[in-house]
Formats: structure tokens, C-alpha cells, sequence
């Protein structure tokens, strides 16, 4: 089970798509004690992974503090994060607290590309020194990439050029229209687009000796099968929100994923792992009582639709269908 906690509200880029709309950090973050209960409550819960998100969870300046207590309660810690932050220096703290992997964005191979998407000049350079210092110091990573339209026909690219630097996965997250990724929907891939990068990064998956996964397309469970590509078993379900995963914010509140609005619970006013066992928002979830063509698909129980995007489409209806789905459309690809 995976929880993701997104540490501080802060950040030091301004990327167009960001679904926190970070920036400056929140009132009210949770503190290092509140972080720490938090932190024995996940692991109370059964969850194994933890992946400490943002804004930009470097800027936080108890974040090895946290990492070394998540790590000394048997989560494993991992990032998500720009890199940019990650000196030698900052490289090796991590891996001493105990990180386990850093998941680090690159969306273009194209540096200009790249800072233009991520708001900095020199974004790109940045980033991939911060990579360089995580191979310097041992400390695995892998790369993270928002698919759009501008970028679509360089993600099967970006999965070789992350084999090739060592990164240990790819993972690529379909762009959902919620914080400032409102702003830039229109560049969100059609169905029959997102249908066809998904083949794409399937086969690809089968050609690399790297993990690859999309994010947010949980269509990819289906097409594997289609395919005749085999899973890893950790990839074996596409939306995990509410069943296997969560996130909570800077603020303390839980929800099932970073692109749904739903709250499940405060962990300032009831413990985390009662929030797991008893919100009614994660009950629903876990009803899988799915409506349209979401209900009916004989691919229902890998896939599962995304959640986020029923929701966002359906007026906050999240066990509707995925109208992202080309399968569920009929449409031919």
C-alpha cells in the first residue's frame, strides 16, 4: 500500500500543469512532531511505501528528520520531486536518512522544451545535475514525466534516454485538469490520442529492462492484456485511489488521490489509520460499484477507470465512468 503526503505547499518552480498549484506554502502545515504521529499512524496502517511530494519536499528543513523516522517505523521513503535541489551534499543525507528512490521530472528531452513547461531558465540543467548526484551518491531514482500533446511523441524516447542514464523506471502521468493543469487542458491528449500513447508506451515497456508505468490511464492493465505484454504483479490494478492508495495534504487532509477534491479526513482531528479504515469516501471506493461503461467492462477489475477523472467529468460522481476511456467509447485506435 502507498500513501503520498504532499510535505509543504512551497516550491521553487511554477509549472503550468501543477495540480497543487504550488507556490508559496500554506498556513498551517503540519509540523515536525504532527508529521511524525502522522508517520506512525501510516505505518500502523499497513502501508509500505511512502512517497514524500509537494510543492517541493526539499524545501522542507526537517525532511531528513522525517525521512529517517519513516524509515525507522519500516516505510519505505521515496520522492517526488524536480531535483533540482539535490546537490552531493543533499544526495547523500538522503540516502543516510534512509530514501529509498527519488522520482525526478523530466517532460522533454528538449531543454527548452522543459523549462518552458517547468517556469526556469535553466530548469533542465538543473535537474539533471540533481540526477547526476543521486548516481554519485548511490541513491536510486527514476524518472517522472507529464504526457501532453506537445511531448507525446518523445515519451517512448525519454523511457530509452532513462534506461540509458540508469534511472530504474519511468513513469509517465496523464495530465488531469485540476489545479493549474486547468489552465492548459487543451493540450490534454484526445481519447483516441491517450489510447494510442498508452500502445505506444506498452511495447515500449516490453522492448526496455527498466520498470515503465503510466499514471492517471489506467487503461494501460487492459491494453497490456490486449497486447499480450506481461505486468509486473505491483502493476497488475490501474486506479489504486481509495483501494491501495492515498495522499494526504500539507495541512494534514487525506484524500483518495491528488487529482480528486474529495476529502476523506483530517489527521489534526482523527488518526490516520482510522481515517483509512472508516472514511465513507474510501468505503464507496471500495464498493467498485461503477456506473456507464465503467460498470459494465469485462476489464473492470484490472482497470477500474480513473477516479480522478470521473469524477472531475460527472460533477464529483466518483464511481462514474472514465469517459477517457477509447475501449468504453468504442472508439477504434
Amino acid at each position: 500500500m502507498i500513501v503520498s503526503w504532499m510535505t509543504t505547499n512551497k516550491c521553487n518552480l511554477f509549472c503550468k500543469h501543477c495540480y497543487q498549484d504550488a507556490d508559496e506554502a500554506q498556513e498551517r502545515e503540519l509540523n515536525t512532531d504532527e508529521a511524525k504521529a502522522m508517520i506512525d499512524q501510516i505505518a500502523q496502517a499497513g502501508f509500505k511505501i511512502m512517497i514524500f511530494s509537494g510543492g517541493e519536499p526539499l524545501l522542507r528543513p526537517d525532511i531528513f528528520e522525517l525521512v529517517a523516522h519513516a524509515a525507522g517505523r519500516g516505510l519505505r521513503p521515496v520522492f517526488g520531486t524536480n531535483g533540482i535541489l539535490i546537490t552531493e551534499e543533499v544526495a547523500h543525507r538522503l540516502k543516510e536518512a534512509g530514501a529509498c528512490a527519488m522520482g525526478i521530472s523530466v517532460d522533454s528531452l528538449d531543454a527548452q522544451k522543459h523549462n518552458h513547461f517547468r517556469g526556469l531558465e535553466n530548469a533542465h540543467q538543473l535537474t539533471l545535475q540533481g540526477i547526476e548526484n543521486c548516481k554519485k551518491a548511490g541513491l536510486p531514482f527514476q524518472l517522472h514525466t507529464t504526457a501532453v500533446d506537445w511531448n507525446r511523441d518523445e515519451i517512448c524516447a525519454i523511457t530509452d534516454y532513462a534506461e540509458q542514464i540508469g534511472a530504474i523506471a519511468h513513469y509517465v502521468f496523464f495530465l488531469i485538469p485540476v489545479g493549474r493543469g486547468e489552465y492548459i487542458k487543451e493540450t490534454s491528449l484526445e481519447v483516441a490520442e491517450n489510447e494510442a500513447l498508452l500502445r505506444d508506451i506498452m511495447r515500449k515497456s516490453a522492448e526496455v529492462s527498466i520498470d515503465v508505468k503510466p499514471t492517471c490511464a489506467p487503461q494501460f492493465t487492459r491494453i497490456a492484456k490486449q497486447l499480450d505484454i506481461p505486468l509486473s504483479p505491483r502493476f497488475s490494478r490501474g486506479c489504486l485511489a481509495g483501494l491501495t492508495y492515498c495522499v494526504i495534504g500539507s495541512q494534514g487532509i487525506v484524500r483518495p488521490c491528488a487529482y480528486m477534491v474529495e476529502e476523506a479526513g483530517d489527521v489534526r482531528k482523527q488518526p490516520f489509520d482510522q481515517i483509512w479504515r472508516e472514511s465513507p469516501v474510501f468505503e464507496r471506493l471500495r464498493t467498485e460499484e461503477y456506473s456507464g461503461a465503467c460498470g459494465s467492462c469485462e476489464f473492470k477489475d484490472g482497470c477500474g477507470g480513473c477516479r480522478a477523472r470521473a469524477a472531475y467529468y460527472h460533477d464529483g460522481d466518483i464511481l462514474a465512468q472514465d469517459d477517457y476511456c477509447a475501449h468504453g467509447q468504442r472508439l477504434l485506435v
